[in-house]
């Protein structure tokens, strides 16, 4: 309750703060003292410390799983905006309001990791969703980015609609929006106890879930938006955001699969489903002339590899999924980092860049390496654990083998912007590189080594 209360406070003092500060670069700290005052309550939360005793009637439940992702999700925030606040002040004059969004939809996730019925997360879905829209179509002057915020308002309002009704046939079906309800084997029309309603319900709830976490075939909207929207929002929306519809989509499925596993075969789906979003992403990602919209099309790809948590379900898939947030975060918001600097995003752009920033070209070395699960970089164990989690199961071996195949054509257009800042004659330019964003940099690059050598590092928070 720390995380939620306090998100969507310090999001209201954010927008007050615009009235009272009239320096943009000002905003950028109070966020950044925002951030962490809500990680310390949420840590405080997970050892017991509840600042605020809500009686929410078991519709929010708190587990360690969800309270550290909450962790994480914060501190990738903060890394976020120490990086890449220089360029959230470049996008108009309401600098204050673009972090007060950004706080909301940290609310949202706080909700989504916590969420014990399905009216919450609804609730959670919609606080994280809204902000985003508007932050897409943030740059009003830019038509492609006003076609995004467009684009997504749209195909988010539709994927809500089926999202409810999925919960409406789950409750018809159940008589409950818990998650955890038992259900009575006297209900109307089912089999083995289970209610045709219910997997009716929860068909509607994977295609709307799916839709979150731009899953093919309902990514159609992922490229077009990540491309339009402002670099430094798509930086944010890629990373923590896709990362919680996640956690919320393990949450959900974990209990709701096991039960209904009688009446439908969700291995075989969930599977059809992973080899569907690993070939779109990663084989359309190779013919892409634009880094940004390549980046677009890599983040369907390693949706495809975070979905391999949600077919999984065991513990293996739940310290993957905690490692793959870390890992996908870190490198994904350093990637972006670098691309909102630089004044030509396409791969040409980037050629010979080691010569005329060689920090900026070290480091994003090391992000597009993780990305591509290179050993010794937090990639590789974070993709080692979802493909361990697979064979921890005994069954789908051959859908392993198809990973690992996908992330060998993965490396083939990451490896295309380490050719082009290394091996091949340019002059690449970059604007407003400050001695304070390379070392931001070099940290973050650091943290990924780290932690792709020692994954307890991250791992152990979950246990101790």
């Amino acid at each position: 309750m720390n995380a939620i209360i306090l998100s969507a406070v310090w999001g209201v003092i954010m927008m007050f703060s615009s009235i009272l500060f009239k320096n943009k670069g000002a905003f950028k700290y109070i966020a950044a003292i925002g951030l962490i005052v809500l990680t310390v309550a949420n840590i405080a939360n997970t050892y017991g410390c509840d600042f605020f005793n809500i009686n929410t009637h078991e519709m929010l439940r708190y587990t360690r799983f969800g309270l550290f992702f909450n962790t994480i999700a914060f501190l990738c925030t903060l890394i976020y905006v120490l990086l890449s606040g220089k360029e959230i002040e470049k996008h108009g004059n309401y600098v204050a309001e673009y972090y007060a969004l950004i706080f909301f939809v940290l609310c949202g996730v706080s909700i989504l990791t916590s969420f014990n019925n399905l009216l919450m997360l609804f609730l959670g879905i919609e606080i994280l969703s809204i902000p985003l829209y508007i932050l897409t179509g943030s740059d009003k002057r830019n038509l492609k980015g006003n076609e995004a915020a467009l684009k997504y308002f749209l195909m988010g309002s539709f994927s809500t609609g089926l999202m409810l009704m999925g919960i409406a046939l789950i409750y018809g079906g159940t008589g409950s929006f818990q998650i955890d309800v038992v259900r009575s084997a006297t209900l109307f029309g089912t089999f083995s106890g289970i209610s045709f309603l219910e997997v009716a319900g929860l068909l509607f709830m994977l295609v709307a879930m799916a839709f979150k976490v731009s899953a093919a075939p309902f990514h159609f909207w992922t490229p077009d938006v990540y491309d339009g929207a402002p670099t430094v929002f798509t930086s944010f929306m890629a990373t923590v955001v896709k990362a919680a519809a996640f956690i919320a989509f393990i949450k959900l499925f974990e209990v709701r699969i096991a039960d209904t596993s009688a009446v439908i075969n969700w291995g075989m789906l969930l599977s059809l489903l992973i080899i569907a979003t690993l070939l779109i992403g990663n084989i359309t990602a190779v013919f892409q002339q634009s880094v940004k919209r390549m980046l677009a099309y890599s983040s369907i790809a390693q949706a495809g590899f975070m979905l391999f948590a949600v077919f999984s379900l065991n513990d293996f898939a739940k310290e993957g999924l905690i490692l793959y947030a870390v890992a996908y975060s870190l490198a994904t918001i350093g990637s972006f980092a670098i691309l909102a600097k630089m004044k030509d995003i396409t791969f040409e752009g980037f050629n010979g860049l080691a010569k005329s920033h060689p920090v900026l070209a070290a480091t994003n070395t090391i992000f597009l390496l993780s990305l591509a699960g290179i050993p010794l970089t937090a990639g590789f164990f974070a993709k080692y654990y979802m493909l361990a989690s697979v064979v921890k199961t005994g069954h789908y071996l051959w859908l392993v083998i198809l990973g690992v195949l996908f992330a060998a054509v993965s490396v083939y257009y990451y490896f295309r912007v380490i050719q082009a800042m290394y091996f091949k004659e340019g002059d690449a330019q970059a604007e407003d590189v400050t001695p304070g964003f390379k070392i931001g940099l070099i940290i973050v690059a650091a943290l990924i080594i780290l932690v792709g050598i020692y994954p307890q590092v991250v791992l152990n928070w979950l246990y101790f």
